[in-house]
């Protein structure tokens, strides 16, 4: 792992998802001494204090939204814990789901005592197989020992934890969509106002986080905010687990302290690229981040800021690596596919966008592109741009535009050709 000693990285073991496992490492004692120590206002400061910046893509500060919800106000609160992990390049919640689900359940019960949730869920992408089944015996475990359920550790404070499966919607990991499947509804993303954290869930004061903004809580409040911000950099504390894939030598989930030089990243710790190759193009974040060229890497660290600064952003920490050679209107093509295949169709620009702009690229891959097809990929994104109740149609904009305006000289040449500039020569496969 990159960095010095870090927030989740701990030994994985044939064991390590087992709650006998996790009390080896003082697990479950970070919550018991919440629970006898501390209100629920001091667990929020900390996590305020501590910077905790969403992990799932907005990076929105988590002691924020928790500060939103009136403790005071008679209503039932909910937790939710977003599982739904469907963005392409991303698997690092996966990855705590199968070796580490006691860290989440504990920090989930940690964040439920502080926003005095006594009913919290767990949406998991239904496609996850292995992660599902490590979570559901988890909570078993933890059940067993009096960890959920009645009177938790022989106090007043109760919770229990549903994992729920999704039916396979990359919107429902939108949070709005999210809460709509839950409620067994059509997973179509609401617009806002009113905010989740006044009415989410059945209407009520709801709070959503990705798994890993939550796995840290655990962290934070047994160490202190001023231990977790002597991480990262002062506007992004902490780190980030980043799902590295693509032409890496080395593929897999790294933790990465932020401001962590990117190159050193790519070309040390993850191997550089197969075969030697060159870098052409990263993608830092999940495919719905701009594409930074090879040269833009260079004097790039991995922090909101400087990310942001190159004209990307972290994203959900899925990095994909692209090798020279690769041809952008094909990964484009496979990017638009898979938008318009994803989106709800609850949206006009959207439903009729994605669509568009996929049978705009695939007819260019046919060879039959026209004069112009260019332009209407761009405009077409455009109009998405802000026109959507959720971000779908941004994202597909977001990555045409990024794609385009970095290598619009390939699109040139097989509208004018027919075929890929590449042909011919050493072209290095993507999976379509």
């Amino acid at each position: 792992m990159p960095g010095k000693q870090l927030l989740m990285t701990f030994p994985v073991t044939a064991t390590s998802h087992t709650l006998d496992d996790y009390r080896c490492r003082d697990g479950y004692a970070t919550l018991e001494r919440v629970l006898r120590q501390q209100t629920c206002e001091d667990v929020t400061r900390e996590v305020t204090a501590a910077g905790l910046l969403g992990h799932g893509g907005a990076a929105f500060p988590a002691g924020r939204k928790w500060s939103v919800v009136n403790l005071n106000d008679g209503q039932p609160h909910y937790l939710c814990a977003n599982a739904d992990e469907g963005e392409p390049g991303t698997f690092k919640d996966r990855w705590i789901l199968e070796n580490a689900p006691h860290r989440l359940l504990e920090s989930m019960l940690i964040a439920a005592y502080a926003l005095q949730v006594r009913h919290c869920f767990v949406y998991i992408r239904g496609e996850f197989d292995l992660p599902y089944r490590r979570l559901a015996a988890a909570i078993e475990e933890a059940y067993a020992a009096g960890y959920c359920g009645e009177r938790i550790l022989g106090t007043d404070f109760a919770c229990d934890i549903v994992a729920y499966r999704g039916a396979g919607s990359y919107v429902c990991g939108e949070a709005s969509g999210l809460l709509s499947s839950l409620e067994g509804k059509r997973g179509y993303p609401r617009n806002r106002p009113p905010r989740l954290t006044v009415q989410g869930l059945y209407r009520r004061p709801t709070v959503v986080n990705n798994v890993e903004t939550l796995a840290n809580v655990t962290g934070i409040v047994a160490n202190g905010a001023d231990w977790y911000r002597s991480f990262g950099t002062p506007k992004s504390p902490g780190t980030q687990l980043v799902s590295i894939s693509g032409h890496i030598a080395r593929p897999g989930v790294y933790e990465v302290e932020y401001g962590y030089p990117l190159t050193k990243f790519v070309y040390e710790d993850c191997g550089g690229l197969t075969g030697a190759a060159a870098l052409k193009a990263l993608i830092p974040g999940g495919i719905s981040t701009k594409v930074l060229t090879g040269a833009e890497c260079e004097g790039v660290t991995y922090d909101h800021q400087s990310l942001a600064a190159a004209g990307s952003s972290v994203g959900s920490g899925g990095m994909i690596a692209i090798a020279e050679g690769t041809c952008m209107v094909r990964l484009l093509q496979v990017m638009l596919r898979f938008y318009h295949h994803e989106s709800c169709g609850q949206c006009t620009p959207c439903r009729e966008g994605t669509g568009w702009m996929h049978r705009i690229i695939d007819r260019i891959v046919a060879g039959r592109g026209r004069p112009g097809d260019v332009e209407s990929l761009l405009e077409i994104s455009r109009r998405n741009d802000g026109t959507t109740i959720c971000g779908m149609g941004d994202a597909a904009g977001y990555a045409t535009v990024g794609i385009l305006a970095k290598f619009r000289d390939e699109f040139d040449y097989w509208i004018e050709h027919g075929r890929s500039r590449l042909m011919g020569k050493l072209e290095v496969g993507i999976d379509a």
